[in-house]
């Protein structure tokens, strides 16, 4: 039996500077609102410039989807 995932990716423009880790997790706080509590794992896919996260229940991912 699968698992189900609540995993969403926030893909960042290819023309911007890069950016740090530290500046990653900062946005994803300032700017999602995420707490620790509510996050499972982020991962960091450098090359395509996108960010997943994988939350611990789909409301804190329905909650994002619906504030952005």
């Amino acid at each position: 039996m699968t698992e189900r995932k609540q995993k969403i990716v926030c893909a960042f423009d290819q023309r911007s500077p890069p950016v740090s880790e530290f500046d990653i997790h900062e946005w994803v706080y300032e700017t999602l609102h995420l707490q620790e509590h509510e996050v499972v794992m982020i991962q960091i896919y450098g090359r395509r410039r996108q960010l997943y996260i994988q939350f611990r229940d789909p409301q804190s991912m329905q909650a994002i989807l619906t504030a952005t």
